[in-house]
């Protein structure tokens, strides 16, 4: 399955370099109700697309957010010129 959809980059703490996106809610329900297998934290991998930017990782549910977290990596901020509060368009899937 994939998905398109816009979130903003938040930062994780305010001394911290960890960057995130929240998954959009109708996007976190419909992978919460997938009958798939989750590693650590329950967490999933997926392949992104950002602009120009590919890649794969991880994506962690968030009781506190009620969604899944996005690590943005700085690779990627920097590529496609994203700083905290930037809203950027999102393509996810599952990684098989």
């Amino acid at each position: 399955m994939e998905w398109d959809f816009e979130a903003e980059v938040w930062l994780w703490k305010s001394d911290a370099a960890w960057h995130f996106l929240t998954l959009a809610q109708d996007v976190a329900d419909e992978i919460e109700d997938m009958p798939i297998s989750r590693g650590g934290f329950g967490s999933l991998r997926v392949e992104v697309t950002i602009g120009s930017s590919t890649w794969g990782t991880s994506i962690f549910p968030s009781k506190e957010m009620g969604s899944f977290l996005l690590p943005l990596k700085k690779p990627v901020r920097v590529a496609e010129g994203l700083g905290v509060g930037d809203v950027c368009h999102v393509h996810l899937s599952i990684a098989e």
